[in-house]
């Protein structure tokens, strides 16, 4: 008896959510076949991982023994993938909302091939990247190790493949690449930002580079910096308009710090030091710092304060720092 009433609980709670999918919302599509696959896309950026540093990384499941078989065999699962995910996404792009199948997998094949036609573009400026990583990080034992370890050199990778896609034209598989390196590395680069050549990422965790972005050449920046827009109040309104830094050649960004607006430019050779918060242009050379806060230490019931250098600081267990 009991097992009855169960079932029909669940076949009422079945018709619930199924008559809650019906109200055409942004959230109610459930076909599966007419959407982005985003676990494809994903497994399709890891084999490009794979042509890209081909000595590096490779999927087990191919038993070859030439670079040329390799690739080819990778290639080909690419494509394959790759012009099916575009076909799909190509829905979304405009100019091609009227397109028949036939019309969206052609215009899918060629995008595709211009997009994989651009590898070697691509992995010129990663081995950029690679070199500005091991010249800037005296904690780097060989290129090797950054290839293999380094979560900044990943999302640069990650974010370089997925902005070529991006300025072909294509629609949200940019964007579901980024996001999935943003996962795994807490770096958040949208894919519509231009990053020039020897970008170098320090530590990582906790950046953001947003779309309008514009970064010259050896650019160093550390973990926590904020490259990001003054204001989100527009919403709409505001797209295709500068609304993020830029920021030009040789320039290095430290820890936490916050440069806002499409009009801030920071000019070539600055520094930025840690935790500063930029709303306008920096010029040239400039040393950008924050200045220190002032910090005094109490001890003992009489709460008398105590220089640094005193032999009294850290004899009991109850002092602390005021700042």
């Amino acid at each position: 008896m009991a097992d009855k009433n169960i079932e029909k609980k669940l076949n009422d709670l079945v018709q619930l959510i199924l008559s809650d999918y019906g109200t055409e919302r942004d959230i109610d599509k459930y076909d599966g076949f007419s959407q982005p696959d985003r676990d494809v896309i994903v497994r399709m950026t890891e084999q490009l991982r794979n042509v890209v540093f081909p000595g590096f990384f490779k999927n087990k499941s191919y038993k070859v023994y030439t670079v040329h078989n390799n690739i080819t065999m990778q290639l080909e699962d690419i494509l394959y993938n790759l012009v099916r995910q575009i076909t799909i996404v190509l829905r979304y792009a405009r100019g091609c909302e009227d397109l028949d199948e036939a019309a969206l997998g052609e215009r899918a094949e060629e995008l595709a091939f211009e997009f994989l036609s651009a590898i070697p573009k691509i992995r010129e400026y990663i081995q950029t990247d690679v070199l500005a990583t091991f010249d800037g990080d005296p904690a780097a034992f060989n290129t090797d190790e950054i290839i293999y370890s380094y979560p900044g050199l990943y999302a640069i990778m990650v974010y370089r493949l997925a902005h070529e896609l991006f300025t072909l034209g294509v629609p949200l598989i940019p964007r579901i690449m980024t996001e999935h390196a943003h996962s795994v590395t807490g770096i958040d680069i949208h894919p519509g930002a231009t990053i020039g050549r020897y970008f170098f990422i320090d530590h990582g965790t906790g950046i953001v580079i947003g779309e309008t972005t514009e970064i010259g050449e050896n650019v160093k920046i550390y973990q926590g910096v904020t490259l990001g827009a003054l204001s989100t109040r527009g919403g709409q309104k505001l797209r295709s308009k500068k609304r993020h830094p830029t920021i030009e050649d040789n320039v290095t960004i430290y820890s936490g710090a916050s440069i806002l607006g499409g009009d801030t430019v920071i000019e070539h050779d600055v520094v930025i030091g840690g935790n500063a918060f930029i709303t306008k242009s920096v010029k040239a050379g400039a040393r950008v710092s924050v200045k220190n806060q002032e910090h005094t230490v109490r001890f003992g019931a009489d709460n008398k304060p105590v220089s640094g250098d005193s032999e009294d600081v850290g004899q009991a267990d109850n002092w602390f720092y005021m700042i």
